[in-house]
């Protein structure tokens, strides 16, 4: 990482003589040669100038960018409202930023903290891209905290208790009587799938009900990927009595393909979703979710950011715990 310190050193000035040239203080008193000097020192070791490396306690931005892979899902709307409260009682401001785009420009993080008066990053990561990809990406002292992806690397990270959750909709279908039981997941490539899928099959297994890979999907979380997931299950053969789904978006797409086959919910297939947002109770039938602590998950990426320590953490947020919601899409199997 490059820092003021280098370009002064390799230019041999003072890093307050560095800083002024780089910032464009034209009352600064140095030579036309000294100053060309910095610049191309600064041209030579990839310098990108850091505004938002003061503590925030010091800032004059005060603010924060929370970056997720979509900004207008009502699942971060829930995360941005945790966020958004944590930040107006420490005094700060939230920025939104669409995390795609890292997949069109990996350079363009790095140009934000450098150059957009950003005084931290709170970055959800789309699927496809890793904490170690995204260090390599990242040029800055600016305090990052990886939410709701990863739980492990060399970046600070923060997590729901996502084996919890998925425990918690497979102990409702038990109770219900399903035996008969499948997952409808994330892609493989991504953290989260990866733990859901983990307490799907432990959950299952603890329940003493059959795991069967023919039953388990990975195609993602959007709504097409829950359609394609019912596609993909139902050329396998017979859908099993319940699903449970990975992600609420992914869930209205399952609802779609199941009234598509004149199948009825839950009399055919029974669904429960994780996360609980307006539009669960929306649909027909409303479906069941697990409410997560989503806000809870918003303010403490805040705190992290804010208190700016230096020593990478990994926390879960579990409490409070993942909570049953029961609605008219899940019923005893026939």
């Amino acid at each position: 990482m490059v820092k003021l310190t280098d370009v002064a050193a390799l230019a041999g000035v003072s890093t307050s003589a560095a800083s002024r040239v780089l910032s464009g203080d034209a009352t600064v008193r140095v030579s036309e040669a000294t100053r060309e000097r910095v610049l191309d020192a600064a041209r030579h070791l990839d310098y990108v100038p850091n505004h938002a490396g003061r503590s925030l306690r010091t800032s004059r931005s005060s603010t924060i960018a929370l970056v997720v892979p979509d900004v207008t899902s009502a699942v971060f709307a829930e995360l941005a409202s945790g966020a958004d409260q944590e930040a107006a009682a420490r005094g700060l401001a939230i920025v939104l930023g669409r995390a795609e785009r890292l997949h069109d420009d990996d350079d363009w993080l790095r140009r934000m903290l450098g150059e957009s008066r950003i005084d931290g990053v709170i970055l959800q990561l789309p699927e496809g891209i890793e904490p170690v990809e995204l260090d390599a990406m990242v040029a800055s002292e600016t305090p990052i905290v990886i939410i709701n992806s990863s739980d492990d690397g060399p970046l600070n990270t923060i997590v729901l208790d996502d084996a919890a959750g998925i425990r918690t909709a497979v102990d409702h279908l038990r109770s219900l009587g399903h035996e008969r039981i499948g997952l409808v997941g994330g892609r493989a490539d991504h953290a989260t799938a990866r733990r859901r899928e983990g307490g799907f099959r432990s959950a299952m297994r603890d329940d003493a009900l059959p795991v069967r890979d023919e039953w388990i999907t990975r195609l993602g979380y959007a709504g097409a990927d829950g359609r394609s997931a019912i596609d993909e299950l139902e050329r396998r053969g017979p859908l099993p009595t319940a699903l449970v789904v990975a992600n609420l978006n992914a869930a209205l797409g399952v609802l779609a393909a199941v009234h598509t086959r004149e199948l009825r919910v839950p009399n055919d297939v029974s669904i429960v979703a994780l996360h609980d947002v307006w539009y669960a109770d929306a649909t027909w039938p409303p479906i069941t979710t697990v409410r997560m602590p989503l806000r809870e998950l918003g303010a403490a990426a805040v705190a992290r950011v804010a208190d700016e320590h230096r020593t990478v953490t990994h926390t879960t947020i579990d409490s409070p715990a993942p909570l049953l919601i029961v609605r008219q899409s899940t019923a005893a199997p026939r």
